[in-house]
């Protein structure tokens, strides 16, 4: 099988941000073919390159969304007129959409009005999608004044909510720039019989723009469609918003209402990865019959000799380990431990990460004069040098060489975040075999279940009793511990990840239409030439077969498990291109 592999910002680099788990994932999937579609967020991130890509990897393509683009074509009449008419059409759905539900019309809205804005929304879409085929790009035009326009018309008319009403000029400019570097990939050549309109399945490795891609092949080539979120675009979209105008932050939160909408309307299937993300999904209009929820696969190997040995850890010392930045509330967790300090004065709390970016500095050096203030350092005796009963500390070091020797550090991992979404951070400390005490956010409850206590975010009266109570009680700890291991290896492994979506790739192309024909010997079509079982190690199918891709001649390539076409042609120029091997 195929796999056309969609990410943004993600793998194969560096940097990116489901790297990780894609790689696991392309790694373990051996038996498939992987072609990348990758499109980069910032310069920063391609410098750093990619990792390295292992031999089933046989395509990769880049697109940047970072830099401006200048596609030089001049649109005659028609083709301008096919875009204002398009741009407009998006622009009016956009503005239609209720602030409070982005993927649904305003309040009062009929379930039969909101269904046809989706469809004007989709018609729109695929409208410039096809347009931009027609006429080499759109990135101009997007940019244009007639776009410009166009959304001021939309903000003006009837039946816009107040929001929209309300943008001014510098918000329309600022919502035309934005949406014009998210329908980037419109433009893109990757729509072709010998690209992605090549491969069995589309899988996006997240929502948003990533999709975007899996989409129009889906369009133009009927590609079935998988989409995996582990964190829903439209939340994201909530969360980092923060100080733009209402207007603006209206018209994009529709706009990625109304994209995964179309998104999820359009998918096969639909993989969140915890419960809080299909819960997104439902809202923003996802079919329950295409949801099948599967946890992030992580690797247990580097927390085994921590979790085999659970009594080597210290019973008074407390560890949070993650990235310092405001969301994980340590300014919550440090009160918590005044307290806990003066219920148990032995008490130790060591804080191990690294600060997230110029924000995540700061706040640790706010967290630190905290600590400083709070806990003076105190010392065993008149000859002794004191010591602060917290420490900050990174991993890397003598002392605290991976996550698994800070996890193991201690006997109680705790977690005050007031934001999350999947905590893989508790899943490292259920490896270990920790105990835990956590705030009551994201997938927290889902990912721990009964093997830990959890309380309210900002509450730091309920998270000094929760930890005291697991300090004083050591046989309760141990237990806790040992059931999270257990729940961890059952749920959360790289092995489980990657046998879920084997499954669901079979599950997905043995209900998708036949898009390749098996030739036999004379030419003539070969009847169930490729049954589903021609997809797994092993010789099953016939190696002699030739395989003609949309009704063309081809060849196959022999060996266990191959039924597939040749190696498609290079692709063109106007993005970066070039095999997996070559980095």
């Amino acid at each position: 099988m195929r796999i056309g592999l969609l990410t943004e910002g993600g793998y194969p680099y560096v940097s990116g941000e489901a790297g990780l788990w894609c790689d696991r994932l392309v790694r373990g999937l051996e038996q498939h073919e992987f072609d990348l579609y990758a499109i980069s967020r910032s310069e920063s991130e391609e410098a750093e390159g990619w990792v390295p890509l292992p031999p089933q990897v046989g395509r990769v393509r880049t697109a940047p969304l970072w830099e401006s683009v200048d596609d030089h074509i001049v649109y005659g009449r028609r083709a301008r007129r096919r875009f204002a008419e398009c741009y407009g059409e998006l622009a009016t759905a956009l503005c239609t959409a209720g602030p409070g539900n982005p993927s649904a019309g305003p309040e009062g809205e009929t379930e039969g009005q909101s269904a046809l804005e989706a469809d004007r929304f989709a018609s729109a879409l695929y409208g410039l999608a096809e347009l931009a085929r027609d006429e080499g790009g759109l990135p101009t035009a997007l940019r244009s004044e007639t776009a410009v326009r166009a959304l001021e018309r939309a903000c003006r008319a009837p039946g816009a909510h107040r929001s929209a009403r309300e943008a001014r000029v510098p918000d329309l400019l600022t919502v035309t720039a934005r949406l014009e570097r998210a329908l980037r990939p419109l433009s893109l050549d990757w729509y072709e019989d010998d690209d992605l309109g090549s491969v069995d399945l589309c899988h996006a490795a997240s929502g948003g723009t990533a999709a975007l891609p899996g989409l129009l092949a889906r369009h133009f080539c009927d590609v079935p469609l998988l989409v995996t979120e582990y964190g829903v675009r439209l939340r994201t979209h909530y969360l980092t918003e923060p100080d733009s105008s209402p207007a603006i932050r209206s018209l994009l939160a529709a706009f990625h209402g109304r994209l995964a909408a179309e998104t999820y309307r359009r998918a096969a299937v639909i993989t969140p990865g915890n419960t809080h993300a299909r819960r997104w999904q439902e809202r923003c209009g996802a079919d329950r019959a295409k949801l099948r929820t599967v946890h992030p696969g992580m690797d247990a190997a580097p927390f085994a000799e921590a979790g085999e040995s659970p009594e080597c850890a210290d019973p008074q010392t407390l560890v949070w380990v993650g990235r310092v930045e405001p969301a994980k509330d340590l300014v919550s967790l440090l009160h918590a431990f005044a307290e806990i300090r003066r219920a148990e004065p032995g008490s130790r709390l060591r804080i191990v990460g690294a600060p997230s970016g110029p924000e995540g500095a700061a706040y640790l050096i706010h967290c630190k004069a905290l600590a400083a203030q709070l806990f003076p350092d105190e010392a065993d005796g008149p000859h002794a040098v004191g010591r602060n009963p917290v420490s900050f500390e990174e991993t890397g070091g003598p002392e605290l060489p991976s996550r698994a020797d800070a996890y193991a550090s201690g006997a109680l991992v705790v977690l005050s975040s007031v934001v999350e979404g999947f905590p893989a951070g508790l899943v490292e400390a259920m490896f270990c075999g920790r105990a835990t005490v956590s705030t009551d956010v994201g997938a927290v409850v889902e990912a721990i279940g009964g093997t830990g206590l959890v309380v309210p975010p900002r509450n730091p009266r309920a998270l000094a009793e929760a930890c005291v109570a697991l300090l004083r009680d050591p046989e309760r700890r141990a237990r806790l511990g040992a059931a999270a291991r257990a729940r961890a290896l059952e749920l959360f492994t790289v092995e489980q990840n990657i046998t879920a979506f084997h499954g669901i790739y079979l599950e997905i192309l043995s209900r998708a239409p036949a898009r390749r024909v098996l030739l036999d010997d004379a030419g003539e079509p070969l009847p169930f030439g490729v049954p589903a079982e021609a997809h797994v190690p092993g010789r099953w199918s016939d190696p002699t077969a030739r395989v003609a891709a949309r009704g063309g001649p081809g060849t196959a390539r022999s060996g266990p498990g191959w039924a597939v076409d040749a190696e498609p042609a290079r692709p063109k120029t106007s993005v970066a291109a070039s095999e997996g091997a070559a980095r």
